[in-house]
């Protein structure tokens, strides 16, 4: 995972991450907690220092909370950037391919075609797994319900689709989403040619990790009648 500070940098006028902050040295850094905080950087040698964080406690990193982050994109922060927040960490989505943007279409049609007026199916919108994370899987279905006034923070089905995510959707997501309840979770393996489903949360982990390949069929337990062709669905 990776994480970034933001500050503003007067030479561009802007939020900028720490890693292009180079031209910015001696600029004000503006804080996000409970308060809004003000510090003068110096010299590039202290920024420098700042962002080392083996210089750092581990009691000095605190978390981002998802309240905090929400209030961050209203203030137009990461207009630039797609970025998901993860156990706290502000973290830089993969740019989509082709067969990665491709797969989603075609899940998103199947969804959202079967259950019409029976589920809400959000394509790659954010979901309010924790006090701490707000991801934004490629395709989850969520009760109905209006979703107006805050992200949905209850699924009943998450999919990501992996190409060149597959460990971070593996290690990071997977125990995020049991945290979080989401009772059945798949990560369609698109180099493997596979779609494993993951099922029955319980203490942070999936109890049920089944491989499904080629020439198989899969379909959500809360949905049994929406059936997934998996050699349909990743065929080039």
């Amino acid at each position: 995972m990776t994480r970034y500070l933001y500050h503003r940098c007067p030479a561009r006028g802007r939020s900028v991450r720490w890693a292009d902050a180079d031209v910015c040295a001696g600029s004000w850094i503006r804080g996000f907690g409970d308060g809004t905080r003000d510090a003068w950087v110096g010299s590039r040698a202290m920024l420098e220092a700042m962002l080392d964080l083996q210089n750092l406690a581990p009691e000095r990193l605190r978390p981002i909370k998802r309240v905090e982050y929400e209030r961050m994109v209203q203030a137009g922060l990461f207009a630039r950037e797609h970025i998901e927040l993860l156990d706290g960490f502000l973290v830089v989505m993969t740019p989509i391919g082709a067969p990665h943007a491709t797969i989603v279409d075609r899940l998103g049609r199947i969804f959202i075609i079967a259950l019409d007026r029976r589920a809400h199916v959000r394509i790659q919108g954010p979901f309010a797994a924790s006090d701490q994370s707000e991801p934004e899987p490629d395709l989850a279905v969520y009760p109905l319900g209006s979703y107006m006034r805050e992200h949905p923070s209850n699924a009943l089905l998450i999919i990501e689709v992996a190409d060149s995510s597959l460990a971070a959707d593996r290690h990071i997501k997977t125990p995020l989403y049991a945290r979080a309840g989401v009772p059945e979770y798949w990560i369609v393996d698109v180099e493997g040619r596979a779609i494993e489903v993951h099922s029955d949360p319980a203490a942070g982990v999936y109890r049920s990790v089944i491989r499904h390949e080629l020439g198989r069929c899969v379909a959500p337990a809360a949905f049994p009648d929406v059936v997934v062709d998996i050699a349909a669905l990743l065929e080039p």
